[in-house]
């Protein structure tokens, strides 16, 4: 870009999660300059892009991603480059990834990392968060540091017994010490320990298939996980947030939670708002592509998750995306499902999706920004750099066609897998240029961004709590 670089965006209307206005935007060097009536300012600028009868939207932030992901022996076939790719042809222009720390190593080992698989290779703008898996008291000085450098939120696990899994203790270790620096702990809550023993006993029965690591991962025990953490949150004085909820017995833990004046906040994601255990169980072993944790549920609990969205019981939707293809990766676990590697393909998809959720009525313009833009860049420190349109924050802006029909396939998706968690899905509502930092990544429906462009974005604390 020049030194001087400006882009007018004309025409469209302006939704974010508190307004929707038919205004024009000015974008200088990289940043919103200002929003006025359209038509009233003779703006001049290298550029103007024509938004009539188009919304003018702020980038998505999906705040939980998996790219390069290790699991199961295998690794998630996104890289940075292909991930961020396609999160920008979905209307995406930040996430925030999960660093690890593998047991016997310390946080910062497995913060360079990451560091090192993301920089110079995204498409638009990324953060990290880290994922603690060996709680001691060196660990827990370091979280201190990391949240002073930018990295201000800690995922534990309740689930994945020898791999992530951390005990009571350790997450209440965790969880006071997030209440004294300021992190946010986030919490995949499943009872990892009781599901490993229904694994066992389903495996021994001979119930190799993918729908049984649906019916041994009970929502039960999600249920149960979630009340477990809010009480250890409770107990440290912590903020909690859950994952990829799933469940409405979940659901309901944290609304009791949320009702009672706690600071715990909930995500789901958009398998569990489309997509349901008929996918697991469809035949010749196509279910496999649909084994994530916590697992797609029954139909029944889609509208649930819904209502949460509607009613702040749940805040945010995020992909989890962590894709493993079906040739080569899924068929690790053909006869044995607890083999199959977990995770969906979705960065791609969740902007459109939810809007489609805007179509059927299920939640409204705004609560879809709020959604998928604003909250994820609050929630982790980013706003109002992130997840807005107003004049200071950064110009990743979406100019999104309501009325464009499309189908969801492999075929067409960018992200680096095999198939499609939703083919032949058909959706209203698509992405049509994308800017990031004022840069164009897509352009009318042609990629013209670059590997690099992306910039590591340090975040301060959780913007919701006191």
């Amino acid at each position: 870009m020049s030194s001087r670089s400006r882009t007018v965006i004309s025409g469209g209307l302006v939704i974010t999660a508190s307004d929707e206005i038919h205004a024009d935007v000015l974008i200088e060097d990289g940043r919103i300059a200002a929003l006025a009536v359209p038509g009233t300012q003779s703006w001049t600028a290298d550029r103007t892009i024509d938004a009539t009868g188009k919304y003018v939207i702020p980038g998505g932030v999906d705040a939980h991603t998996h790219m390069e992901l290790p699991f199961g022996g295998t690794f998630a076939s996104d890289t940075f480059e292909t991930g961020t790719r396609a999160a920008a042809w979905g209307g995406t222009t930040t996430i925030v990834d999960f660093a690890v720390q593998s047991v016997g190593h310390t946080l910062r080992e497995g913060l360079d990392a990451w560091h090192a698989k993301a920089e110079g290779n995204c498409a638009i703008d990324y953060g990290f968060h880290m994922i603690v898996s060996d709680v001691n008291q060196e660990t827990l000085k370091e979280m201190d540091l990391l949240v002073e450098e930018g990295v201000t939120s800690f995922k534990q696990f309740m689930a994945y017994p020898g791999v992530f899994y951390s005990d009571d203790g350790q997450i209440l270790r965790a969880m006071q010490r997030s209440a004294e620096n300021g992190g946010l702990i986030m919490m995949h809550a499943e009872n990892g320990i009781a599901i490993d023993v229904l694994v066992e006993q389903a495996l021994a029965r001979g119930e190799t298939d993918p729908r049984y690591h649906g019916e041994v991962r009970k929502a039960l025990l999600e249920a149960e996980a979630t009340h477990r953490a809010i009480k250890l949150a409770q107990v440290a004085g912590a903020p909690l947030y859950v994952v990829h909820v799933s469940a409405m017995e979940a659901v309901a833990e944290l609304a009791r939670a949320r009702d009672e004046g706690l600071n715990v906040f909930g995500e789901t994601c958009p398998q569990y708002l489309f997509l349901s255990t008929d996918n697991l169980a469809e035949p010749d072993f196509e279910g496999a592509k649909y084994v994530c944790s916590t697992p797609l549920r029954p139909r029944e609990h889609q509208a649930k998750l819904w209502q949460g969205l509607r009613t702040n019981d749940l805040q945010v939707v995020s992909t989890d995306h962590c894709p493993f293809c079906f040739v080569g990766q899924k068929e690790l676990g053909r006869g044995d499902f607890s083999k199959i590697p977990n995770g969906l393909p979705g960065v791609e998809n969740r902007m459109d999706l939810l809007h489609q959720g805007v179509v059927e009525g299920r939640i409204s313009r705004r609560r879809w920004i709020e959604i998928a833009c604003a909250t994820p860049a609050r929630m982790f420190g980013m706003y109002p750099k992130k997840g807005t349109i107003a004049p200071g924050a950064d110009a990743d802006v979406v100019i999104y066609d309501p009325h464009a029909e499309q189908i969801v396939s492999a075929e067409t998706h960018h992200m680096n897998v095999d198939y499609s968690a939703y083919e032949g899905k058909r959706l209203t509502g698509r992405v049509e240029t994308v800017l990031s930092r004022g840069e164009l990544v897509i352009t009318e429906r042609e990629y013209t961004g670059r590997a690099g462009h992306g910039t590591y974005t340090p975040r301060s604390t959780c913007q919701y709590l006191n």
